[in-house]
């Protein structure tokens, strides 16, 4: 059986509509009032997914996060009604993969699901195997979903993970930020951001331990986008 997803929202009009939405779409949805409880779902239920709301009572969203990101990749869409993009852009730093403003269509958050977790099934190989890349020290195992910096295992998100692949099937080509949104969310990709792809590549290149001004594995091309370091 599929892992569930996680829905948490301390509204319960809220987690119903979005409980209903998933699953007519024959996904299994468990829910979690706070974020106690959605702590103590997340160590019992091991969730594919997680839907957080940003606002919660006992635990907020962000602190949770940091929680379940100590702990887990597990691709998290977070919810709030603060739309301000510097608070969108700090959801995605601090660990979400999408990250939607309430008030929200229904509809469009069943398709960033979906489209979330049809990436982590195809980057999982779903059968196929699609091989190892190596980029200077770092070996990217495309069917185990694991990066190791010489030899060392990393600890990226999925959209983390997406994103160091595409540059470096780039073979050194300037990828542009709307490219690389596209490798993170598809066409349909909604109000993203561009500087999401921003945030993503500064949490990447920290994990990589890349200083300022002399990078090893992620170039900056200024009103661009960025490239795989040869």
């Amino acid at each position: 059986m599929a892992a569930p997803i996680l829905v948490v929202d301390d509204d319960p009009k809220i987690v119903s509509l979005v409980k209903t939405y998933l699953e007519r779409e024959g996904l299994r949805v468990v829910t979690a009032p706070d974020g106690q409880a959605a702590l103590r779902a997340f160590n019992e239920l091991h969730p594919g997914l997680i839907v957080l709301d940003l606002m919660l009572p006992e635990l907020d969203g962000l602190a949770l996060m940091r929680i379940i990101r100590e702990r887990s990749d597990v691709p998290i869409v977070m919810l709030s009604a603060r739309a301000q993009v510097e608070d969108r852009v700090y959801g995605i730093h601090e660990g979400a993969d999408d990250y939607l403003a309430k008030p929200f269509s229904p509809a469009e958050l069943v398709v960033r699901v979906k489209a979330v977790l049809r990436r982590v099934r195809d980057a999982n190989g779903s059968g196929t195997h699609h091989g190892v890349l190596e980029h200077g020290d770092l070996t990217i195992d495309l069917d185990r979903v694991e990066v190791r910096r010489a030899g060392k295992a990393m600890s990226l998100t999925p959209a983390e993970f997406r994103l160091l692949v595409a540059l470096v099937q780039a073979h050194g080509r300037v990828l542009t930020r709307q490219a690389l949104l596209d490798s993170l969310y598809g066409p349909s990709q909604g109000d993203a951001l561009e500087r999401t792809v921003d945030v993503h590549i500064g949490r990447l290149r920290d994990k990589l331990g890349e200083e300022v001004g002399t990078p090893r594995y992620i170039v900056t091309v200024r009103g661009v986008g960025y490239r795989a370091e040869a």
